[in-house]
């Protein structure tokens, strides 16, 4: 369990110092925009599977009994979480979290001005809920307590940058996913970015229900699901 802790301490950190604008900018100016975003994915990704490799080597505690309920929850709210991940991070934000650095948004912004944190709030949040156990409270909940957590530091960072079109940006761009539509008078734009997220979503999706789940982590969602 220590293990567990330490690594998700380290995965937090390395998401919170970097992302201070005086740590962020001096890095940028001394690496370069691409070859910082290249590092620090790089570092990103290998303590993300260092947490998981801490979480599988936790002893399993169960909090409730998982049911095909709870895993078909996952199945729905998993691969959502994966496609607002791609393609908040393929399209260009001046708000949030992407890899493409561009004053003008993409279609999926429109949806959500923060993608790539309701992903991740989707995606932890379905995996705890087909769980159920401590390993998997502590470590999805923790991520998608982080997630959440974002949305503040993320706002405050925009606003500051935006200054007077904060106010036009938020309207245009809300927080809550579909708030712009709801009304139905406005209609949802697809660009490159969000087709291509979708396109490697649905790959993805399919390699994992057909064995790369259990192969990764010894779990078969469809059989879980009872499909």
């Amino acid at each position: 369990m220590s293990q567990l802790f330490v690594a998700l301490i380290a995965f937090v950190l390395l998401h919170s110092v970097p992302a201070l604008p005086p740590v962020r900018s001096s890095a940028i100016a001394i690496l370069g925009r691409r070859t910082y975003l290249l590092i620090y994915s790089i570092v990103s990704t290998l303590l993300l599977v260092w947490v998981f490799h801490a979480a599988l080597n936790t002893p399993y505690v169960e909090l409730w009994e998982p049911s095909g309920r709870h895993a078909t929850a996952a199945l729905v709210l998993a691969p959502l979480g994966v496609f607002l991940v791609l393609a908040g991070l393929f399209t260009p934000n001046p708000a949030s979290i992407t890899f493409r650095h561009s004053d003008k948004p993409g279609a999926i912004v429109a949806i959500t001005r923060h993608p790539v944190l309701w992903g991740f709030l989707f995606w932890s949040g379905g995996h705890l809920i087909a769980n159920g156990d401590l390993r998997s409270l502590i470590l999805f909940g923790g991520l998608g307590l982080f997630s959440a957590a974002g949305f503040l530091m993320l706002d405050r960072r925009a606003k500051r940058r935006l200054g007077q079109g904060w106010s036009a940006f938020c309207a245009d761009h809300p927080l809550l996913p579909l708030a712009k539509f709801a009304d139905g008078r406005k209609r949802m734009n697809v660009d490159t970015p969000m087709a291509l997220a979708f396109a490697l979503t649905a790959v993805m999706t399919l390699w994992l229900l057909i064995g790369g789940h259990a192969f990764l982590f010894g779990a078969d969602p469809l059989s879980m699901a009872g499909i």
